[in-house]
């Protein structure tokens, strides 16, 4: 695949134009991209769950408040009832997809148990579901100007506070989002 166009560990950030109820306002951290599509994790959508509900579904409980009260995000809208988990650094989980040297996307319990017990990644974020598109599409809607790409950032992966990363992420380009036009120009 020609380097321009392999998103992996990149964010999209939706252009202010963007029309899509699950993708207004966000930014996708791209987990894979290849010619069959791509597959990546919406970091900024946070759902009505905390990891405790997460956790008591799967029958596992924490004594940690900051464990019980940690927010859920809504990764995307395919397999909503699926969770995945980005986090740095590797571990020996059970089915991690290592994405870049430093993130990986897990999706096996013995992440969150380890979690839930204190002893889970350093830093890591619990989203439902994923975004995905097919083969050429996330080309497609580049062409149509639905998107800003830039290489993801850890600060705003697991620092930067929610509603902060779409204004936080397109910083990273250069563009103030207010300031975006909502087309494509062509000469």
């Amino acid at each position: 695949m020609h380097e321009m166009t392999a998103l992996t560990n990149h964010f999209l950030i939706a252009m202010p134009n963007m029309r899509d109820p699950s993708f207004v306002r966000s930014v996708a951290f791209m987990c894979q991209h290849n010619e069959d599509g791509a597959m990546g994790i919406v970091i900024n959508r946070l759902s009505e769950y905390r990891l405790g509900d997460v956790l008591a579904q799967m029958g596992l409980k924490s004594d940690l408040a900051e464990v019980e009260d940690a927010p859920v995000l809504i990764g995307g809208p395919v397999q909503p009832e699926r969770g995945f988990v980005l986090h740095k650094p590797h571990g020996s989980w059970e089915s991690s997809y290592q994405v870049s040297d430093a993130l990986c996307v897990t999706t096996s319990r013995d992440v969150l148990v380890a979690i839930a017990e204190g002893r889970g990644p350093a830093s890591a974020l619990v989203a439902l579901g994923y975004a995905g598109w097919g083969a050429g599409q996330i080309e497609a809607e580049l062409k149509e100007n639905s998107w800003l790409t830039t290489h993801s950032s850890d600060e705003i992966l697991f620092e930067t506070p929610l509603e902060q990363r779409w204004e936080a992420a397109a910083a990273l380009v250069g563009a103030s989002i207010a300031n975006l036009a909502g087309y494509a120009g062509h000469v």
